[in-house]
C-alpha cells in the first residue's frame, strides 16, 4: 500500500488553490492550506467545492520566512503548491512593492524554507504567461524570450527564475508551469473574464445597468482551472523537475467572450460605434449593455498571449478536456444562479 503524501498549498484559498485541493484530496493527499493571519481566510471557494473541512490551513505568510520554515516542520510536506500571489495584473499597477516582495520575493522564501527544512521535497512554481508580455512570436513556448508588461509579469519572472536557479544550484525537485489565462465559476470578480458574466447576469436581473471595459480587442489563451491543476500535478510527478507551459493552443479576444456569454444570459447584442466610444446593445430592448471606460486600459497592454502546450502534451500526456464555449456556458450559468439569490 503505497504511503500518503502531504502537499502544502500557499494560495490555496484562490481559484487554483480550491481546484488542485480538490484534486489532490481525490487521490487520497493530506493537504495543508497556509493562510496568513493578516486577516481571516476567506473559505468560499473550499466550501464551494465542498472541501472546506478537508484541508487543514496553517498559520505562515510568503513575506515571512520564519513562518514558512515553521509551516515546512509542522506540515512536513513532500510537495509544496506555490500558487499564493498578489495575482491581479491591474492592481500590481498600484502596488508594485508588495506585489514583488509577495509574488516575486515570495517564492524565493519558500524555496529556502524547502532547503532548510528538506530539500528532498518536490516544489511548483506557478509561473505565468503575463511573463512572455509583449510577445516576441506569435506561438509561446517553454524556448520564447521573456518580455514582462506589468510588476506583476516581472515579479512572476523572478520567481520563475528563483525557482530555476534552486533546481540548478541545488539539485531539487523544482518545476515551473507557464500558464496561459485560466478561468472557473471560482474566479476573482476582478479578472475580466468573470466581471463580464457576473455583469451579464446583474444586469438580467436588474441589479446593475451596464459593463465597463477597457481593452476588449486583447486576445487571451483562455482554458479551465480544473483541467490546468491536473497538470500542476503531472509535473511533481516526473522523476526530472522541469517547466511547462500549460495551454490550449487557442485564441480569443475579450469581445469574442462577450459575445459567447450574452446569448446564455438572454441577450442578443449588436456593437456600434470605434474606438472608446463602441458600445454594445440588446437587440430586443435597444438597452445599452457594455460600454468601454479608458480608466480600464492598462499603462501597458499586452495584446495578444497564444501557447504551444507541445512538451505538457508529450512529457506530461496532459491535455486540456474543456472546451471555449463549455467554460463560458459553465462561468455564465454559476453567475445567473448566484445573481437570483
Amino acid at each position: 500500500m503505497n504511503q500518503t503524501k502531504t502537499a502544502l498549498i500557499t494560495g490555496v484559498t484562490g481559484q487554483d488553490g480550491a481546484y488542485l485541493a480538490k484534486l489532490l484530496l481525490s487521490k487520497g493527499y493530506r493537504v495543508f492550506g497556509l493562510h496568513a493571519r493578516r486577516a481571516s481566510p476567506t473559505v468560499s471557494r473550499l466550501e464551494e467545492l465542498g472541501i472546506e473541512n478537508d484541508i487543514q490551513l496553517i498559520s505562515g505568510d510568503l513575506t515571512d520566512l520564519s513562518s514558512l520554515i515553521r509551516v515546512m516542520e509542522k506540515s512536513q510536506a513532500d510537495e509544496v503548491y506555490n500558487l499564493g500571489a498578489q495575482s491581479f495584473v491591474a492592481a500590481s499597477w498600484d502596488q508594485p512593492l508588495l506585489t514583488g516582495d509577495v509574488t516575486g520575493l515570495g517564492a524565493t522564501r519558500m524555496l529556502e524554507a524547502i532547503r532548510i527544512v528538506n530539500k528532498k521535497a518536490r516544489f511548483y512554481q506557478a509561473s505565468t504567461s503575463e511573463m512572455f508580455g509583449k510577445a516576441q512570436s506569435e506561438w509561446l513556448d517553454e524556448k520564447t524570450p521573456f518580455y514582462p508588461r506589468s510588476p506583476y509579469g516581472v515579479a512572476k519572472l523572478y520567481a520563475h527564475w528563483s525557482t530555476i536557479n534552486y533546481r540548478e544550484s541545488f539539485q531539487m525537485h523544482a518545476s515551473s508551469g507557464i500558464l496561459f489565462n485560466h478561468e472557473s465559476p471560482l474566479r476573482g470578480e476582478e479578472f475580466v473574464t468573470r466581471k463580464v458574466t457576473q455583469a451579464l447576469a446583474k444586469i438580467k436581473m436588474g441589479k446593475q445597468s451596464v459593463l465597463e471595459l477597457g481593452n476588449i480587442d486583447s486576445e487571451r489563451d483562455w482554458g479551465f482551472a480544473g483541467d490546468y491543476v491536473e497538470a500542476m500535478h503531472l509535473m511533481m510527478q516526473q522523476k526530472n523537475p522541469d517547466d511547462y507551459v500549460v495551454a490550449t493552443g487557442t485564441k480569443r479576444s475579450v469581445r469574442n467572450f462577450i459575445d459567447s456569454a450574452a446569448p446564455i444570459a438572454g441577450f442578443n447584442l449588436e456593437w456600434f460605434g470605434h474606438g472608446v466610444e463602441e458600445c454594445a446593445r440588446d437587440r430586443k430592448s435597444q438597452k445599452i449593455v457594455v460600454k468601454i471606460n479608458p480608466k480600464f486600459y492598462r499603462p501597458a497592454e499586452v495584446d495578444v498571449l497564444l501557447g504551444r502546450a507541445t512538451k505538457a502534451y508529450e512529457k506530461l500526456g496532459w491535455k486540456p478536456k474543456t472546451s471555449f464555449d463549455s467554460l463560458v456556458q459553465m462561468m455564465m450559468e454559476s453567475d445567473l444562479r448566484r445573481a437570483t439569490i
